[in-house]
């Protein structure tokens, strides 16, 4: 049972009558095995809620008791509901998720590894999205045929092994992965694993979409079951209504200000109660998405009119009356229990701003101007950035437009660099045809391509110098150091649309809109009036160039293009498998200090066009990392020759000489970005353990599945016993049963020596991706022996 317990309230939109009348005691009738399609975009694959409704039955008879709404779709889609251990926080559960999804950056080496997997094609329906590969300069037409250009042989790969093995293709231009999904794929009550941190965005249409490392998602691909720890539950109800300049990405900054960029970790966060009906279904995928930066498994809303309107509005009206048949199945029971519960009054709630440097530093507007003088941030804002994955619906691009608008009919244009990302090809040209864009280019406004860009690093910044001390604003996710400009000096700030586009006409961080005016060109002061905007295109959407490539219905004559001599695509060596024995005097590559994203780990930015290269891009491994011992980055002791290297230099030369070596690590090592690189670089670099005093759920995941050993010290403060110097001995391996301890022994320089033990959450399944060299290589063993 769960630790401590918080009972629904109730649904937003349901009577008390019709939330008994699906109580965990009563028994609903079939659904049907009704033929509606997973999307408009295939053939021949279909919604199953029929499963759903029966796993449900058969766990209802088991667990005894209501089940929250995350319950209801993680445990609808279990592989074996008979017999499959189940509880919050502890199980290992096996799964079927409905369908993959991947974008270029990732896609590169979860392609490569299916292919080692031998499969003629995906077992499940599956999408690539080229969104990370197109780098901001000037502006979207030019921006995106640049990149058609540069990157023009991984495009080129990606194009022929989806249609080699049925995967449809998105091509660059598209727009961004999450909202691709939410337009075309996304459906309520059904699962989706994505290789994308921001994968949960689909949330916002009631979806459990969890983001994942490449290796998890080749497993669904081969039709292998998705494995994930029993997640909990943390119940955010949301009572009042949003108004005024409050948006739903405040939501998510409040909640992340509550919970820490850990706080979710190995929880599903789950929206409730009468506040959800103010929100539209694209401002509810805001707050999933940001999910994203507390660590959440995922985040989602139960079923409403909101995201039937949005479903009917992209062309899935069936989807949303078969959605409605269901929805017994798509709120929580009454009754049901959260592991934590978070109350949020939306008629109360102000706007927020956060970071720098972090997303969960969550300031209301009201005291922000104060926080910054206190804390001496850089006043002036530099730049304000909007859209991106999180926030650039129409509805964004509209209340942004409205506040353009009414600066220009003052006669203003921004003091600040402006930026606008639209999401995807469809919300373009769809504000481009509403006027938007010309709102924003007449204030001085530049529209990028609809692509990743600067959310994720992609960005040609030439206004500021690297290391010249500024500050940035934008309605993106994340803005951990140098994340958006690789300048670590940058102040990144986080907030809604709303408040970005506002800021941007006073150039200065110190600005409140709700409360602060401005001079219009004829010397006479304003103030902006509360943002209005359109929650769906009166006019539809319009659709745009057309950009999707499906799969042909035979690809088995295909050849997929990947060129021997190529520096951005390498195909895959297996791993050695584990030799048995103890790891004896592994010395420590690094030990890393305080916070250690994947960004750190596997930097982005310019690295992006190696990622189908992983001799190439292990050249970033780790040289973000703050060495504890000096405070420098990417400077490490070869402890065999005495002398200071980079760090994947030192990694290489161990490597070279088959002497594995051990990384140690801070609180929430590996949050972040799913980027699997961030464990494929340190295997490959002849890594064997990363020892840290937590880790974030996806890294930890991708270690294993690269057969490294995840360990967490037992007792935190066991940390402070080593150093960089130090060699590691990791004892007991070949009687370690899963749920044991396991001891680790160190030398240090002076010959003195410590102990002390470690724990992991590696199970029996996960001990044999780690004797076999990976995952991958105990899936092609029994591809091999299925086969022989």
């Amino acid at each position: 049972m769960v630790a401590s317990r918080y009972l629904v309230k109730g649904a937003s939109s349901l009577t008390r009558t019709s939330m008994l009348s699906r109580s965990m005691a009563t028994v609903q009738s079939s659904i049907g095995d009704k033929q509606v399609p997973m999307s408009n975009l295939e053939k021949g694959k279909f919604v199953n809620y029929a499963r759903i409704e029966s796993n449900l039955q058969i766990v209802r008879q088991r667990l005894n008791r209501p089940l929250t709404l995350a319950e209801k779709i993680v445990y609808g889609h279990l592989d074996n509901p008979h017999e499959q251990d189940i509880e919050r926080g502890v199980s290992y559960l096996k799964l079927r998720p409905d369908r993959v999804a991947c974008q270029d950056a990732t896609a590169q080496m979860a392609i490569l590894q299916f292919m080692s997997a031998g499969l003629p094609q995906t077992a499940v329906p599956t999408s690539v999205h080229c969104d990370h590969l197109i780098q901001a300069q000037v502006g979207g037409p030019k921006d995106l045929a640049r990149a058609i250009d540069i990157n023009k042989e991984v495009y080129d790969f990606l194009a022929t092994a989806c249609a080699k093995y049925g995967i449809g293709f998105w091509k660059p231009g598209s727009g961004i992965i999450h909202q691709i999904i939410l337009e075309n794929y996304a459906l309520p009550g059904l699962m989706m694993i994505g290789t994308d941190s921001h994968t949960p965005n689909a949330g916002g249409l009631g979806m459990v979409a969890c983001g994942v490392g490449g290796a998890d998602a080749v497993d669904v691909m081969a039709g292998i079951p998705w494995e994930l720890k029993a997640p909990k539950v943390i119940g955010v109800y949301l009572d009042g209504k949003m108004s005024g300049w409050t948006t739903p990405k405040d939501v998510i900054l409040k909640v992340a200000g509550i919970l820490t960029v850990k706080g979710g970790t190995g929880a599903i966060i789950e929206y409730h109660g009468p506040g959800v009906e103010s929100l539209s279904a694209t401002g509810m995928a805001t707050i999933c998405n940001m999910g994203a930066e507390i660590g959440a498994t995922t985040s989602l809303f139960p079923y409403n009119k909101r995201m039937s309107a949005y479903l009917e509005a992209t062309g899935r009206s069936q989807q949303a009356a078969y959605a409605q048949e269901f929805n017994h199945n798509l709120q929580p029971d009454e009754g049901s229990e959260y592991d934590r519960r978070i109350e949020i009054n939306l008629n109360e709630l102000e706007p927020h701003i956060n970071g720098p440097f972090t997303p969960d530093l969550a300031t209301p507007i009201s005291k922000f101007a104060e926080e910054v003088k206190k804390n001496n941030w850089p006043e002036e804002l530099k730049v304000g950035l909007i859209g991106s994955c999180t926030n650039s619906s129409y509805e964004d691009m509209s209340r942004s437009a409205h506040i353009a608008q009414e600066a220009a009919d003052h006669g203003l244009k921004t003091k600040s660099i402006f930026t606008i990302t639209p999401g995807s090809e469809q919300v373009r040209a769809t504000i481009a045809r509403d006027g938007f864009v010309d709102t924003f280019e007449n204030v001085g406004g530049v529209v990028l391509a609809n692509a990743c860009g600067p959310c994720i690093g992609q960005w040609d910044r030439q206004d500021v110098k690297k290391g010249e001390v500024n500050s940035i604003i934008s309605s993106y996710n994340r803005n951990f150091t140098g994340r958006n400009d690789a300048n670590p000096a940058t102040h990144a700030f986080v907030a809604s649309p709303d408040l970005v586009t506002a800021m941007t006409f006073a150039g200065s961080l110190t600005f409140n809109p709700l409360t602060d005016s401005l001079k219009g060109a004829d010397g006479k002061e304003f103030k902006f009036s509360d943002p209005a905007g359109h929650e769906l295109p009166s006019r539809g959407y319009d659709p745009g160039e057309n950009t999707f490539q499906a799969p042909p219905e035979d690809g088995t004559t295909v050849n997929v293009a990947v060129s021997p001599s190529s520096d951005r695509l390498q195909l895959l060596t297996p791993f050695k498998a584990w030799d048995g024995q103890d790891i004896v005097d592994a010395p420590v590559l690094i030990k890393a200090k305080g916070k250690c994203t994947t960004d750190h780990i596997s930097a982005g930015g310019p690295w992006l066009k190696y990622r189908g290269h992983l001799e190439n891009i292990s050249q970033n491994c780790l040289i973000g990392a703050i060495n504890a011992d000096s405070g420098e980055a990417n400077k490490v002791l070869n402890q065999e020759t005495g002398d200071f290297g980079p760090v994947p230099t030192v990694g290489a030369y161990y490597r070279d000489k088959n002497i594995p070596w051990v990384v140690v690590g801070d609180e929430n090592y590996g949050e972040g970005s799913s980027r699997e690189h961030a464990a494929l670089e340190p295997r490959f670099l002849g890594g064997r353990a990363v020892i840290c005093r937590s880790f974030a759920r996806i890294h930890e995941t991708n270690l294993k599945k690269q057969g490294m050993l995840p360990l967490w010290f037992k007792n935190s403060a066991d940390y402070d016993k080593i150093s960089g110097t130090d060699k590691v001995s990791i004892v007991g391996l070949a009687d370690f049963k899963p749920g044991q301890d396991i001891k680790v022994e160190i030398t240090h320089k002076d010959g003195s020596k410590d102990s002390f033990l470690t724990t992991s959450s590696i199970n029996e399944g996960q001990w044999e991706w780690f004797k076999a060299g990976s995952a991958l290589n105990k899936m092609a063993a029994a591809a091999k022996a299925r086969n022989a």
